[in-house]
């Protein structure tokens, strides 16, 4: 039964509230907004009649949740979506981004409550944002963003379905604005050489621009990753080395594992030995000037490169066109800081290693973004794969052998055919197929528990690396070829 009361007393002016059980069996209270104890009267029983009709399943109580919440602003779910983000962990600055671009969609289209929020709205958005020339890339992130939030709003039942569900972002490939290249390996070598003899650049010594560019090479590691390391996080003297970066510093929200070379843990081990648990690493100036940093050590590398062949004129004159240690090439690719976690990945796949391999180290959500970073870049195995088949081909004009076939009168076992085509499946690096047990397999398998399990080891790229030739490459003069680089461990 509902009742009508004044807070304060009978004799207390103002408001008349309500208060009744809805159909959870749940005490509610509700303001009338009225002084007019008839028209509070009639409030009461309509409330308490649609609490019968909730309880009686003839008003879905869901449904009258959902339009509830469909009635009220976009600030005030957009404050529920952003304490979401940060209970979630993300990262201050998505988060941000994230609500400004809701905000500007939102004023633009003239959305002030959910309920609001239609696709045609949000499509003469993007339409804007391209007429004004702004990238495909930039469009998918106010799109994503927008996505996010309704998404988010129909699985908390604040509206009955998704309203942007089918609208599609458009793909960056289609508009890419910025084209990284890698470093090719004998550029690496002439930037080592010239940073370090080159002078202090945005705080940083040559040396340690060094150790910097030669960790962001060999671990992938993002600028902000790189900017988080502390003493406490390079186990140096692990074996094999590696360094970990936090899951709050990385873009996945996932702990980084990321294995070094004996050589640079050695050196990492020395800058940081007199440095405090808990300082950085390396002392990164400002993430805008982390490229120019780059750059100017590339252009330095390039003109002392250049300047060698001084002394032949068509030589000097073919450097200067040429696009080796240039920033940009001349199919548009730029280096910048990011470019050195490219060219970690490039130069894995160059090596041959497993696509999954190259996944792992990169961190790579699917094979599939891996393979079409890198894919191009592997090794073409095809035609030895095709000669490979050879074998199981056999002479079609020869009549099959049945005894041997069914490995009686003392031929072959029926696994010999098997065996083979379980070596060509590996050797193709397909997944292993599945070998039946054998009674003699137990001795096998007791000693196969004692050996200890060795990490796999990515292949060094001391062998030789197939890269676009340049007849004007060369070693710097009076120096001997720098060790290579990249050799990566998984456990």
């Amino acid at each position: 039964m509902a009742t009508i009361f004044k807070r304060g007393g009978k004799k207390a002016k103002g408001y008349y509230y309500v208060q009744w059980y809805d159909h959870q069996g749940k005490r509610r209270t509700r303001c009338t907004k009225t002084t007019d104890k008839a028209t509070a009267e009639r409030i009461a029983k309509q409330l308490e009649s649609q609490t019968a009709l909730r309880r009686e399943g003839v008003i879905d109580p869901e449904t009258d949740v959902v339009a509830r919440e469909s009635r009220r602003t976009i600030d005030e779910h957009l404050a529920d979506f952003v304490a979401k983000m940060k209970a979630a962990g993300r990262d201050p600055k998505h988060i941000a981004i994230t609500a400004r671009y809701i905000r500007s969609i939102a004023d633009f289209a003239g959305f002030r409550r959910i309920r609001d929020i239609q696709a045609e709205g949000v499509t003469r958005y993007a339409s804007c944002l391209r007429d004004k020339g702004r990238s495909a890339r930039t469009v998918q992130a106010y799109l994503t963003a927008i996505k996010s939030f309704t998404k988010w709003l129909a699985e908390s039942r604040k509206l009955p379905h998704d309203p942007l569900m089918g609208l599609k972002k458009p793909s960056p490939k289609t508009d890419r604005r910025i084209e990284r290249r890698m470093l090719l390996p004998e550029e690496w070598r002439w930037l080592k050489w010239a940073t370090q003899r080159g002078p202090e650049r945005y705080g940083m010594t040559p040396a340690e621009r060094v150790l910097l560019y030669e960790t962001a090479i060999q671990t992938g590691l993002r600028s902000k990753e790189l900017r988080s390391l502390t003493p406490g996080l390079l186990f140096v003297d692990a074996d094999p080395p590696y360094l970990m970066c936090k899951a709050d510093a990385t873009k996945n929200r996932k702990d980084a594992k990321q294995y070094v070379q004996p050589e640079l843990a050695a050196a990492l081990r020395d800058h940081v030995a007199r440095k405090a648990p808990k300082a950085a690493v390396f002392n990164l100036p400002h993430e805008s000037n982390l490229a120019r940093m780059l750059r100017d050590d590339l252009a330095e590398a390039r003109r002392l490169w250049a300047a060698e062949a001084i002394e032949d004129p068509q030589e000097y004159a073919r450097r200067q066109e040429s696009d080796f240690l240039a920033a940009e090439n001349h199919e548009g690719e730029s280096i910048d800081f990011h470019a050195l976690r490219h060219t970690c990945g490039a130069w894995l796949a160059m090596t041959g290693v497993n696509p999954k391999v190259v996944q792992s180290v990169m961190r790579h959500s699917s094979i599939t973004l891996t393979m079409d970073t890198y894919g191009h870049l592997f090794p073409g195995q095809e035609a030895d794969a095709v000669e490979r088949m050879r074998g199981m081909l056999g002479n079609s004009a020869e009549k099959p052998d049945t005894l041997a076939a069914t490995g009686t009168d003392g031929a072959a076992s029926p696994l010999d055919g098997y065996c083979s085509a379980l070596q060509l499946a590996q050797q193709l690096g397909r997944e292993t197929v599945r070998m039946p047990a054998k009674h003699c397999d137990e001795a096998d398998d007791h000693k196969a528990q004692e050996k200890t399990p060795k990490p796999l080891q990515i292949q060094d790229l001391s062998v030789e690396l197939r890269h676009n030739a340049r007849a004007c490459q060369s070693t710097p003069a009076g120096t001997r070829t720098p060790d290579p680089l990249i050799k990566s461990q998984l456990l």
